[in-house]
């Protein structure tokens, strides 16, 4: 089965609406795992009908590597990320993992990157979940 991980952090907002979103839009299609950086994220994530959660530094890595793609707020790959919830070896293990990854430019760090325009998060959503209905492999 498709396994998609999504990767959240601070009260898991953010995470709890991809979540639920991927649920009322592809069903049961993939299998949705909830990371967070903390209990409080993986709690709003799996409210929100993840198949599975886990919490912390080792299940973000450990995860990283198991999943055929990853989805979260940019700030996922950056250390010192979400008040420093984000380590830098969580980042590095999802910078280098072989799954997919489809990242939503939120400008949470600090951080603008040229040539994306900025949008709501809940259109950012809907741009999300045509990206994974685009992707070959789903």
């Amino acid at each position: 089965m498709f396994r998609i991980a999504v990767i959240d952090g601070q009260g898991g907002g953010i995470g709890s609406l991809i979540v639920k979103k991927l649920k009322d839009e592809f069903k049961d299609r993939f299998e949705v795992i909830a990371l967070g950086t903390n209990a409080a994220a993986t709690s709003a994530m799996m409210k929100s009908r993840a198949n599975k959660g886990a919490t912390g530094e080792n299940a973000i890595i450990y995860n990283s590597a198991r999943v055929n793609m990853i989805i979260g707020p940019l700030s996922i790959t950056l250390p010192n990320a979400m008040l420093g919830e984000v380590t830098g070896n969580m980042a590095s293990a999802i910078v280098s993992s072989g799954a997919q990854k489809i990242l939503l430019p939120l400008n949470q760090e600090g951080i603008d990157i040229a040539g994306v325009s900025k949008e709501p998060l809940p259109h950012l959503i809907e741009l999300l979940i045509t990206r994974i209905k685009e992707t070959e492999d789903v």
